[in-house]
């Protein structure tokens, strides 16, 4: 990162998939990563990891549902430079008519006040900091809809609004705020989660496609768009695989 004080990157939901290997890659980087995540003993095993690597970790529970927990969290943390709101997740996938508001209202909470809760939380030390970046990862089901999506779509619909809300009421300041959104992802859990441990449906999501996008392949976008110079603003970045050419249309053999 240059000369002077390290800088300190937040990444939530670091605990697997694309949240752990954007850890890995940061401090990579050059960042010191503070992983954050509900499962304790995955994220303290990350930062013993990335030390042995020779990077700077450190681990905190925490549930970024939980706005009492992530503003002592934010009180406690002190200096900030970049926000990864990475925590999130799909459940279940029935149509709109079936769907289950418990659902809905859990992907809600997780997608779209997880990133508000920590987003407000940590503006003042982003603001402070002189060169904050905010990071919303949110998924090409923020951009068009399909059957069975709806909880999801809607919620990351919601995410990507914070993300061009937040941009129009922060220009003029020292915060980037960045959207990327990722496609077809074979992620560890996050297609299991979805369809409620249904290993089978799960596997048939990418059946076929010979090279979805890897979690490490987001983690170098992440570090790829937080890393530009100042004064540039990725507002939006799209990241399919080549197999995939929207959320309908997918190459499969």
């Amino acid at each position: 990162m240059g000369t002077g004080q390290q800088k300190i990157a937040v990444v939530t939901g670091a605990s697997s998939g694309i949240g752990a290997a954007t850890a890995r890659r940061l401090a990579d980087e050059g960042f010191e990563v503070v992983l954050t995540a509900r499962r304790t003993e995955r994220i303290e095993q990350l930062a013993k990891e990335i030390e042995g690597r020779g990077g700077v970790a450190r681990a905190i529970t925490l549930d970024v549902t939980d706005r009492a927990a992530v503003d002592a969290f934010a009180v406690a943390l002190g200096r900030v430079d970049v926000l990864v709101n990475n925590a999130g997740g799909a459940f279940g996938a029935e149509s709109v008519e079936r769907g289950d508001p418990a659902d809905w209202l859990a992907m809600y909470q997780v997608n779209v006040l997880g990133v508000l809760h920590m987003t407000q939380a940590l503006l003042p030390g982003l603001r402070e900091s002189g060169d904050g970046t905010v990071l919303i990862l949110s998924s090409t089901a923020a951009l068009a809809a399909y059957e069975g999506g709806g909880g999801y779509v809607a919620a990351k619909h919601a995410a990507h609004t914070i993300a061009a809300t937040l941009r129009l009421e922060l220009v003029g300041e020292p915060i980037r705020v960045i959207e990327i959104a990722p496609g077809m992802v074979r992620s560890e859990g996050f297609a299991v989660t979805r369809f409620r441990g249904d290993e089978a449906k799960a596997a048939a999501v990418y059946q076929g496609v010979s090279h979805p996008l890897t979690s490490e392949d987001i983690a170098d976008t992440v570090a790829w768009a937080v890393t530009r110079p100042s004064h540039v603003n990725i507002d939006l970045l799209v990241v399919r695989p080549r197999a995939q050419a929207s959320n309908y249309k997918v190459h499969r053999d």
